[in-house]
């Protein structure tokens, strides 16, 4: 298997920019994934967002988790868990309006370091979407503005925290899915390890590595760039050992943002019929709640249908 990408982003700014350009296009072509350092973030900062988050966990969630979870999941089962995940988790609003003022039990210093940081990585969910733009041939800012809607695009966060698993074989940390939305941002536990891809038939580790951020694309740029670049089915593993964190920015359109594949990539693919369906991202987010883990393909047949019956919606009244 060949190296998991790693995206150097500092050399974005001298002679490397071709080459590292080309790294992220192979990355999003043919992983779906990648993982970024040196991309701005302090190193300070994300310590701060980290000892939070697990002193949160441990001061508001870990007790809830063993009572409501733990205790119930895996009580006399001996075959695979297939409804469930081994997970405590929780989830911040950040745009179009955010909700971290107002959600209860975070600490006024946890509220004000999660508000920062949200900032730091919309701005870099933004700079991703302008490389990937530039790698696509796009003009810049195309990405953005199609997620934008009439009120901006959605950003949100979903904190998790991944407890030691006394049945690791019996159930997932998180099943398998890939995401819904446009690109997430992952900062993940650096010492305990659970998050894999699928590559060509193989589970592949996300590497754990201290102060990256793990970039991996969601549904709608597989719609917009016409399948040029795949969302991709990951899971986490439940481990033995080991509290594992993960902190999941989502940068995603806005609810009433229409998503269809670029017509400039669509003209450069003249022999290849638009394959992708043209849909309102909130509908989509109706579909996907039910169905998140199951393949996205028929996800994308039944917008087709959608479209199809919307489409032929006034020449049926005329």
């Amino acid at each position: 298997m060949e190296a998991f990408p790693v995206i150097n982003m500092e050399m974005l700014n001298g002679e490397e920019r071709g080459a590292t350009m080309e790294m992220i296009k192979d990355a999003c072509e043919n992983w779906g994934f990648f993982e970024l350092v040196n991309h701005g973030i302090s190193h300070e900062q994300m310590d701060a967002v980290e000892k939070l988050t697990k002193g949160h966990y441990r001061k508001c969630m870990e007790q809830r988790f063993k009572e409501l979870v733990a205790a119930k999941a895996l009580e006399g089962v001996q075959t695979e868990i297939k409804d469930m995940d081994w997970e405590s988790t929780f989830f911040l609003r950040h745009l179009p309006v955010s909700n971290v003022s107002d959600f209860p039990d975070l600490d006024e210093e946890y509220r004000k370091v999660m508000k920062d940081f949200a900032l730091k990585l919309e701005k870099l969910a933004e700079e991703l979407l302008d490389l990937l733009c530039e790698n696509l041939g796009l003009e810049k800012g195309y990405l953005k503005k199609a997620f934008h809607g009439s009120k901006g695009p959605n950003f949100g966060t979903k904190v998790s925290n991944y407890p030691p698993c006394p049945k690791p074989d019996l159930i997932k940390g998180l099943r398998a899915h890939t995401d819904a939305g446009g690109i997430i941002l992952l900062f993940q536990d650096d010492t305990v390890s659970g998050l894999q891809l699928l590559k060509d038939g193989q589970w592949v580790d996300v590497p754990p590595m201290r102060h990256s951020i793990v970039v991996n694309l969601g549904d709608q740029l597989e719609v917009i760039t016409n399948g040029k670049y795949k969302s991709v089915l990951h899971r986490v593993v439940a481990q033995t050992d080991g509290n594992r964190m993960s902190i999941a920015s989502f940068y995603n359109p806005g609810n009433d943002a229409v998503i269809y594949p670029a017509p400039a990539l669509l003209e450069k693919e003249a022999e290849k019929d638009q394959v992708y369906p043209k849909f309102v991202f909130d509908d989509y987010m109706k579909l996907y709640a039910g169905l998140k883990f199951q393949a996205k393909e028929p996800r994308f047949e039944a917008m087709k249908n959608v479209e199809a019956s919307v489409n032929m919606g006034p020449i049926a009244t005329a």
